[in-house]
């Protein structure tokens, strides 16, 4: 029986990181191909089936047009293709030591998890948070019952025997410029609301950001807080290779994948999501997205074992400020989905830069002189008072321009130093 979350342990149990693309192709050939790819890669590897734009959105009808008129989209139609196509797309390819995940993106996710149980996939990610605020303008009250009525439908998978696994993507929110302790704390906060809602078996995600000291921090808080908060679920964490502006240059994307590769074997974590040298200008092939998967575990194996885990005990300023936002949150309501309503309507989380009408958008953050992600501003947030911007002038719209290409600037640089 295909278990991803068991798969991901056994590959941890043998000290090799679990490495995965985020790969997507309409045509279901190509599809197979791209999963077949991945399985024969030199690494230890997990499949995906990225769903495409407008089946995250429900415009169906998009999808259909796009099918009969054979032209190509930019990901898996899932809820269209037939049962019968998806399955021929996984069978003899998709296995115990092979599980595939779907990544879809979508604040009304149920015709997706409807279409998971028909083909009986057992493995896909998201969050009432995390697949709201960031995409659109659906009601954050409306993303957290979609994600309560999806939750409980995927949680029926265990009665086929299957494990159903849920991947948070709250450690990922907006891609760049949200402090890691609230990248942490949602990321816990939704996994606690999957649980509420009948999964056992969870990854949280954490998206490397701009300092990989900062970065095995929170990959280091995360852990604890899921030790103190879950200890009765089947967890893991996944890191995300940095996911705003990329470098432009083959060196720099390379150098950038080989850092994240390290932070997450550092931060003891167990799985990565892999991008690839093309990723500032297309989606890539299935050979770019194979060639990175190859690189990453390689990368990851040249991690001296002296190195993971070390320090993990000790307390951090991205520790304190996620459980001081996690407990905050928790004691507005019993109900993990009404406790989340009620913080982002108080501002108790509050996520820069994100235009969301049910985001208050009080804070800010900026990244400092020795390349730390802070808070410039906390709002609302039970952090008490956190240290400013220092200088005394105001962050305008040029620093944040300057500070979302930060990392591109970073590694696209010739003066760059080899951080893999």
């Amino acid at each position: 029986m295909v278990d991803f979350g068991a798969c991901v342990r056994a590959g941890a149990a043998h000290g090799r990181l679990v490495v995965q693309p985020r790969m997507g192709f309409s045509d279901p050939a190509t599809m197979r191909a791209g999963l077949a790819a991945t399985r024969g890669a030199a690494a230890r590897t997990v499949g995906t089936i990225t769903v495409d734009a407008h089946t995250r959105v429900g415009h169906l009808d998009a999808v259909a047009t796009a099918l009969r008129e054979g032209i190509d989209l930019n990901g898996y139609p899932l809820v269209s293709h037939h049962a019968a196509t998806t399955a021929q797309v996984l069978s003899g390819v998709q296995g115990e030591d092979f599980p595939v995940q779907v990544r879809h993106g979508s604040a009304n996710p149920v015709d997706i998890f409807r279409a998971l149980l028909a083909v009986r996939l057992g493995a896909t990610e998201g969050g009432p948070v995390s697949y709201c605020l960031p995409y659109g303008r659906t009601p954050l009250s409306e993303s957290v019952h979609n994600w309560e009525v999806s939750c409980e439908l995927f949680a029926q998978l265990r009665d086929t025997g299957m494990e159903p696994h849920l991947e948070t993507f709250g450690g990922c929110m907006l891609g760049q410029l949200c402090p890691p302790s609230q990248l942490v704390a949602i990321s816990v906060l939704e996994a606690l609301f999957f649980v509420q809602h009948g999964i056992r078996s969870v990854s949280v995600s954490y998206a490397q950001q701009t300092d990989p000291t900062q970065d095995r921090e929170a990959i280091v808080a995360l852990r604890r807080l899921c030790c103190e908060l879950l200890p009765a679920v089947d967890w893991h964490v996944v890191v995300y290779t940095y996911m705003g502006l990329y470098p432009e240059t083959l060196d720099g994307a390379y150098r950038l994948l080989g850092q994240a590769a390290e932070l997450a074997v550092v931060g003891g974590a167990q799985r990565l999501i892999v991008k690839t040298a093309s990723e500032s200008r297309r989606i890539p092939t299935i050979d770019e997205n194979v060639r990175a998967l190859e690189y990453a575990a390689w990368a990851a194996g040249r991690v001296p074992p002296a190195r993971a885990r070390a320090h993990d005990d000790a307390d951090s300023r991205t520790y304190e400020e996620a459980a001081a936002l996690v407990g905050a949150v928790l004691n507005l309501a019993p109900d993990v989905g009404r406790a989340l309503l009620l913080a982002f309507k108080r501002g108790y989380l509050d996520i820069p830069y994100c235009l969301h009408p049910d985001n208050r958008g009080d804070t800010r953050s900026f990244i400092d002189g020795d390349g730390r992600l802070r808070w410039e501003s906390t709002g609302a947030l039970p952090l008490g008072r956190s240290p400013r911007r220092g200088g005394g002038g105001r962050f305008t719209s040029a620093d944040l321009l300057k500070d979302l290409s930060y990392m591109r600037r970073k590694f696209d640089s010739p003066m760059a130093v080899d951080m893999a």
